[in-house]
């Protein structure tokens, strides 16, 4: 094993994210005969997370704990990752596409002098090149990226393209605790207050179920985290529904909101405003629900309800539910 891929793990309430298994199986199309080490950053205890990460395919693992590491920031997650590097000296680094990968990539990408392959979808290799595979102009087009010379390949994957390799429980890999001193930082995260969500991260989530203005109410969408429970998915909005107070901003999807690739997405009361679709034109599957037979959704959709919503919605939950007990 000549090379080293570095892959970061990233943790969200002191567990692993599903995308940092999926850059695991990300390195392993980039070179499958690289050694892939991943690092994992934190507070406390890291010995759990750099374990599942092996489980999932990484061949050893560095943990870096410390106190101001317990929140991201930029400046100190920039430190590691950078010392690391220095450390490792690998080919290529690979991290998910998500809130903190869209913001520390392009500091490190910039500090080093990089090219940065941003929101990667899919990777292939042609004539010995690594080619990555990224959606432009709002998900309309989709373009392929290469790195030309032999320098540093840096690339964030966007969560549910890449899937992750099987769990392997019984793979073992060494674990290297680093100790640093991240330090002289100019913003420092006292506290997080988080708002309460329930169920799957929507980010991640293989099943959304999002609403629009047609939900007409926050009352509305209960019907919506019904279904989303009875599917094991999660519930999103358009920004129509988010501006109009019937839910969070945290559930917007679209272009000023999150990108969602989910096996099934269910349109409900969406009209289909480019803005909104550019958020989760790749779902494999997409189902709207609209009264408008006219409505711009239906032009995406892979199936179409026209009708009520508040009547098709139950319809849908009480034959799932008769399924579902059916089975059991």
């Amino acid at each position: 094993m000549s090379k080293k891929i570095v892959v970061i793990g990233e943790l969200q309430q002191g567990e692993l994210r599903k995308v940092s298994y999926e850059t695991i199986a990300a390195a392993k199309q980039v070179d499958a005969n690289a050694e892939i080490i991943a690092l994992v950053m934190g507070d406390g205890d890291l010995q759990k997370s750099a374990n599942e990460m092996i489980q999932y395919g990484a061949d050893r693992a560095i943990t870096v704990a410390h106190a101001n590491l317990s929140n991201y920031t930029s400046e100190g997650y920039g430190q590691v990752i950078m010392e690391i590097m220095q450390d490792v000296n690998p080919s290529a680094i690979i991290m998910g596409h998500t809130s903190i990968g869209k913001d520390v990539t392009p500091k490190i990408a910039s500090r080093l002098e990089l090219g940065l392959i941003s929101d990667a979808v899919a990777i292939e290799k042609e004539d010995d090149q690594v080619v990555f595979t990224r959606p432009i102009y709002s998900g309309k087009a989709f373009e392929k990226k290469v790195i030309k010379d032999d320098g540093l390949l840096f690339a964030t994957i966007r969560p549910n393209n890449i899937s992750a390799l099987q769990c392997d429980v019984s793979r073992t890999g060494d674990i290297t605790v680093k100790d640093m001193d991240v330090k002289d930082l100019r913003t420092i995260v006292k506290e997080v207050i988080r708002k309460k969500t329930e169920g799957v991260d929507l980010s991640e989530a293989k099943i959304v179920i999002a609403g629009g203005r047609g939900v007409k109410s926050a009352e509305g969408f209960k019907v919506l985290y019904e279904l989303a429970e009875l599917l094991g998915g999660a519930v999103g909005a358009s920004r129509g529904a988010c501006d109009a107070d019937y839910c969070d901003y945290s559930l917007q999807i679209g272009q000023t909101g999150k990108v969602v690739t989910p096996d099934l997405y269910i349109a409900v009361g969406i009209s289909g405003a480019i803005q909104h679709m550019a958020g989760m034109s790749n779902s494999k599957v997409i189902v709207a629900i609209n009264s408008d037979a006219e409505a711009n959704i239906f032009n995406m959709a892979d199936y179409g309800i026209v009708g009520d919503l508040f009547e098709v919605l139950p319809l849908l939950i009480k034959e799932m539910k008769v399924e579902g007990a059916l089975i059991s």
